[in-house]
């Protein structure tokens, strides 16, 4: 029997017996407007922010509200298993948390207060190369805790290759690529601040700390930081890079390899010919192309293409349980949630993180059962209904 997240209702109710309520909302949709009230212009924009006048955002929340569950009744759900296996990994629930950079920006615990939190519920942590945590002190964070690396493919193959072998010697055990960021969308929110993290030297410790990029450099970064920012900015991603280059990865990284930004079904099929173990379906919540199709609207033709070859992870959207009941219907093994777990965060640190992990799989094992479902593997499209507008 997996553990019963649903019980986190009456941890709550006991608790306000003796006069204590949740110190963050736990309708999760409610996060972003108090961290626009509590936090800076910039930070808030840089998260909450999208690419153009935000229409892709918006699309990722529309598509995940077009599905409609069709609850099932009579069947017994007394006894509810959230697990899931997910790249040879099992985890206590289908979710795992998105690799989100300069978490410095939203908390002064950055990177490691949301890797312990997700540690203590057993959950993934996706650590970001554009954190402002160097990867070893994230692990080091975390314990034995199940932990993923979100590679920003760069321009110098010797600092890709060093990302990978630090990563490895950390215990990330899955490396995340994320192929959406050759360069950087237009995202009028930061543009109008402009501000940009990583050129005051924040989100760039991976790269900061690294021998291969520091053999780059003509002083060390204490001595001309500047410098130092402007050879990152030189080298973070690199629009060149065509699928043949993907063999490189697949000879440095011997654990899983999946694809994060993958929305058409022949991308899909190319990575499973590339020999990678999963894609993402995703669209970088809204952040790298206006005017792109929702998140959710792209997932099943992937499915469809490649869910016998490779695991269909999704993110792009993620809001509360019923959007994660919708993913898996649809038929991604699990998601990854991002924004909302970085407003936790930035409002209330390692055990806001907890907050938002816990109602997330509290709401979703409620939808599951309150459905008919003792757990995620009986999901599927039948269990949904598309509206038409």
């Amino acid at each position: 029997m997996g553990k019963h997240w649903a019980d986190f209702q009456y941890e709550i109710y006991l608790n306000g017996m003796s006069g204590a309520v949740p110190r963050l909302p736990t309708d999760l949709t409610r996060l972003e407007e108090l961290t626009e009230q509590r936090l800076g212009p910039g930070p808030v924009g840089y998260v909450a922010g999208s690419a153009g006048d935000g229409s892709t955002a918006r699309a990722n929340r529309a598509a995940l509200r077009r599905h409609r569950i069709v609850p099932r009744m009579l069947r017994d759900v007394h006894e509810r298993d959230l697990s899931v296996e997910v790249l040879g990994r099992a985890l206590p629930a289908p979710l795992v948390l998105a690799p989100i950079g300069v978490l410095s920006i939203m908390h002064p615990d950055a990177e490691c207060a949301a890797a312990r939190a997700a540690a203590a519920q057993g959950v993934p942590f996706t650590l970001s190369s554009a954190s402002s945590t160097p990867m070893e002190q994230v692990a080091e964070a975390m314990g034995d805790a199940e932990r993923w690396f979100q590679l920003y493919w760069p321009k110098d193959p010797e600092v890709a290759r060093s990302f990978m072998s630090r990563a490895k010697a950390a215990g990330f055990s899955t490396l995340v690529v994320t192929l959406d960021t050759p360069m950087l969308a237009w995202r009028p929110r930061d543009l109008d601040q402009a501000y940009l993290p990583f050129l005051h030297g924040v989100g760039t410790a991976n790269y900061f700390s690294d021998p291969a990029f520091q053999a780059g450099l003509a002083k060390p970064v204490h001595e001309d930081p500047n410098a130092a920012v402007m050879h990152f900015v030189g080298m973070f991603s690199d629009p060149a890079k065509t699928w043949p280059d993907l063999a490189f990865l697949r000879e440095h990284w011997d654990g899983p390899i999946v694809l994060k930004g993958i929305l058409h079904p022949d991308d899909a099929r190319a990575a499973a010919d590339a020999g990678m173990d999963g894609v993402v379906v995703s669209n970088h919540g809204g952040r790298q192309v206006a005017g792109s199709i929702g998140a959710a609207a792209a997932l099943p033709r992937v499915v469809e293409a490649v869910g016998d070859r490779l695991t269909v992870l999704f993110d792009s959207g993620i809001r509360t349980g019923d959007d994660i009941f919708k993913a898996l219907a649809l038929g991604a093994k699990a998601v990854l949630v991002g924004r909302p777990y970085a407003y936790g965060l930035g409002l209330d640190g390692q055990a806001g993180v907890e907050h938002v992990i816990r109602c997330l799989l509290a709401e979703l094992d409620l939808t599951l059962a309150l459905s008919g479902h003792a757990g995620p593997t009986t999901l599927g499209p039948a269990d949904l209904i598309e509206e038409t507008a």
